[in-house]
């Protein structure tokens, strides 16, 4: 049923701001725009899209604070990740974490500078999958 994470949103006050502050992270402009309103990026090994989404249209009873699921980006290396998330402004949600002793699953979250949690994650199983498929 649930064939992978195709597209995640993040919602913005600023959307203008959000976009600037996401094409900074991420080191690439959004592929698609609607001014204003909209910018989505692909990124990482399959080309994930993220998108940024004014708040006004926002689903009726959306909250401006976090909560709920995190979604969880795989990083190569954890520390120097977080470490640049708190450079560009966005605030500990999460600290860094192991998630069971030797396991290699590491996760840590923050609070970026629009109110959303975004989450970065050391993954082993992820990096078995893109060995055996290579990224799109």
């Amino acid at each position: 049923m649930l064939r992978g994470m195709a597209t995640v949103s993040y919602y913005a006050d600023d959307v203008e701001a959000a976009k600037d502050w996401y094409t900074e992270l991420l080191g690439v402009a959004p592929y698609f725009t609607v001014p204003g309103g909209y910018y989505e990026f692909r990124i990482g090994d399959y080309q994930a899209e993220l998108g940024i989404i004014n708040r006004a249209y926002a689903p009726a009873g959306a909250h401006n604070a976090p909560g709920g699921a995190i979604l969880n980006w795989a990083v190569d290396d954890i520390h120097a990740a977080f470490d640049r998330l708190l450079a560009l402004g966005a605030k500990e949600y999460d600290p860094i974490t192991e998630r069971g002793a030797g396991t290699g699953f590491v996760t840590a979250s923050v609070i970026d500078p629009f109110g959303n949690v975004l989450g970065i994650m050391t993954n082993p199983h992820y990096l078995e999958i893109l060995a055996e498929t290579g990224p799109a």
